[in-house]
């Protein structure tokens, strides 16, 4: 049965090509080490070298694509579901009886938002103990073991915050399921009193560094819900690229192997979740900067639709929760979601509705692209394709996407293109000098892209939108499903933590499945479903598989990681691993002295 679900914005419903997703060998040169330091030099003081830089990418080659001058511009995908006629709900409820706590003798389990909240109720923990333990191990200033996920903590206030939560628990009184809970926040994302710095490491004194006034609105509905911000989370510099190294300030680490990196740009928010730490965190996500970091330390993280949490400067980029639980993903995005009454565009979203139990589940699998992934883990998703397929009734249907690799070299020129913007904004004749040797050659070549080619990309981008519209269209309630990447992490090589090191052709493959919902402004949810064998150090990689779904279907998208949460606890061999490092937050606020707390 087709959807009664009104939209503004929604693009016509039209097949587009059949085109070849043939593997295509890049030519990007690897940088790290000297030839990085010299290569950042040339690339970002000589014009040409900066252009040559820019065409070797081959971002040039999308305006010679013949057909696309028949799609209008697309510069902005914002399609908005909206609110049904007669409906009064805003947004849905979050309540305790919806996520009941896991079971206590579940392998590799994590601690939950509804976790906290029941030890808070019954009295054996307070907010405030939970704070005080945490605040040693996440602490710059005290050289907390996992300090290097962490931007800044400012302790005054996070105590604070735990003394009125824990004071609403003492009179019966609390806020909901988040109160007392401990959350971070992207080291991009307003927090008052925290100053953001996107991964850079400026001098006290910069004047474009200065602290926030306000808390945007995703992270004040959280915390209105009573959620504690610990602090920030650190980030890719820029958030420019997907392995969370950060040679200036220090990368996070993936405590489920600390070989690998932790994914970026979220890299903070991937780290402290897999640790245990936190069960929930807000993240960006311009071109994977949630889901890779989910994937990579296998935790959950979700992409809503453009604009769903709150409009920002960009087509692309979006604002969402990471979570270490299915649950915790819900509770996140449902509490950031409320309308905003001062973000006209934010406020006209109408809910998600999660899917009907007797609703017809359909996958679909685009082959040609699903087969470039690595052997492991695509033995992985087809293990779990086989649970959905046999076990919960989804109908698998094979699709073709055209232009998987040049949507995504479009993709790539436009999320540089306003990461440039946004570093001149900021930095204005500071913006190249300010940054790391990596994203100098990058925001150098970036500057590059000329106007036509982004006229171009944004009809790549209404091709593929009006495609997806198609498909969405042939298959009500379709989930495309792939992984969230192609290789169960990236290794870290020895040095690079000195300059850091640029790898297009790896960043291009690293990023290839989960371009297609930033560029046309699909929700997306990554999910861990098995581990890999380790390459090198100790402990098992995590694999993920995304799934991406119609605008607006963030619910829908959120009661499938909550099924495959259930594979990966219930069915797949040996459970969810935990990380040897993880941190037993409840067993070590159990240790704060109630008199001092």
């Amino acid at each position: 049965m087709a959807s009664t679900q009104r939209f503004s914005g929604y693009p016509l419903a039209r097949e587009g090509p059949r085109t070849s997703s043939a593997h295509v060998e890049e030519s990007n040169p690897v940088l790290r080490g000297m030839q990085l330091v010299v290569a950042s030099k040339a690339v970002s003081w000589v014009p040409f070298l900066a252009k040559a830089t820019w065409s070797n990418a081959k971002f040039g080659e999308i305006k010679d694509i013949p057909g696309l001058e028949k799609f209008d511009y697309r510069l902005h995908p914002v399609v908005t579901p909206l609110v049904s006629e007669g409906s009064e709900i805003s947004r849905l409820e979050v309540t305790p009886e919806l996520f009941p706590r896991q079971p206590e003798d579940l392998a590799g389990r994590f601690y939950s938002a509804a976790d906290y909240h029941e030890l808070y109720k019954s009295g054996k923990l307070t907010p405030v103990q939970v704070a005080k333990a945490l605040i040693p191990l996440i602490s710059r200033e005290q050289k907390g073991k996992y300090m290097s996920a962490w931007k800044e903590t400012r302790v005054e206030s996070v105590l604070a915050a735990a003394k009125a939560s824990a004071e609403r628990y003492r009179e019966g009184k609390p806020l909901g399921i988040l109160d007392g809970v401990p959350i971070g926040v992207k080291e991009d994302t307003d927090v008052e009193g925290y100053t953001c710095c996107y991964g850079q490491e400026p001098e006290p004194s910069d004047p474009a560094f200065r602290p926030a006034t306000k808390t945007l609105w995703p992270v004040a509905q959280m915390q209105a819900a009573g959620a504690i911000v610990m602090g920030l989370l650190a980030m890719h510099e820029l958030g420019s690229d997907v392995t969370g190294c950060n040679p200036r300030r220090g990368t996070p680490k993936n405590w489920n192997n600390t070989s690998y990196y932790p994914g970026g740009s979220s890299s903070g928010a991937g780290s402290v979740l897999c640790a245990g730490l936190i069960p929930i965190a807000i993240g960006t996500d311009a071109g994977g900067s949630i889901r890779i970091p989910a994937t990579f330390c296998g935790v959950y993280g979700l992409k809503p639709t453009l604009h769903r949490t709150h409009t920002m400067k960009s087509s692309i980029c979006v604002i969402g929760p990471l979570a270490a639980t299915a649950s915790d993903l819900a509770i996140g995005y449902r509490s950031m979601t409320a309308p905003n009454p001062d973000d006209a565009i934010q406020s006209a979203f109408g809910p998600s509705i999660p899917p009907s139990p007797t609703a017809k589940k359909t996958i679909g699998i685009c082959r040609e692209w699903t087969d470039q992934a690595s052997p492991v883990v695509r033995e992985s998703m087809e293990r779990a394709l086989d649970y959905f397929r046999e076990k919960l009734n989804y109908e698998i249907v094979d699709i073709h996407i055209p232009y998987l690799r040049e949507g995504q070299l479009a993709h790539s020129a436009w999320a540089l293109t306003e990461a440039v913007d946004q570093l001149r904004s900021r930095m204005k004749e500071r913006a190249i000098p300010s940054v790391n040797h990596c994203n100098k050659v990058l925001m150098s070549a970036g500057a590059c892209t000329g106007a036509t080619d982004l006229i171009k990309y944004s009809q790549m981008r209404a091709l593929l939108m009006e495609h997806l519209a198609f498909l969405f269209k042939k298959h009500p309630g379709l989930i495309v499903i792939s992984p969230t990447s192609p290789e169960p992490g990236w290794k870290v090589s020895p040095g690079d933590e000195a300059y850091g090191f640029i790898d297009g052709n790896m960043t291009i493959r690293m990023m290839m499945y989960i371009w297609l919902a930033n560029s046309t402004g699909c929700p997306a949810v990554s999910a861990p479903v098995g581990y890999a064998e380790p390459e090198q150090g100790e402990g098992k990689v995590p694999i993920g598989l995304m799934a991406m779904g119609e605008w607006g279907a963030e619910e829908q998208l959120l009661a499938w990681a909550a099924e495959t949460e259930g594979y990966l606890n219930g069915t797949l061999e040996g459970g969810r691993v935990k990380p040897k490092e993880w941190a037993d937050v409840v067993k070590l606020a159990g240790d704060v002295n109630v008199e001092s707390s």
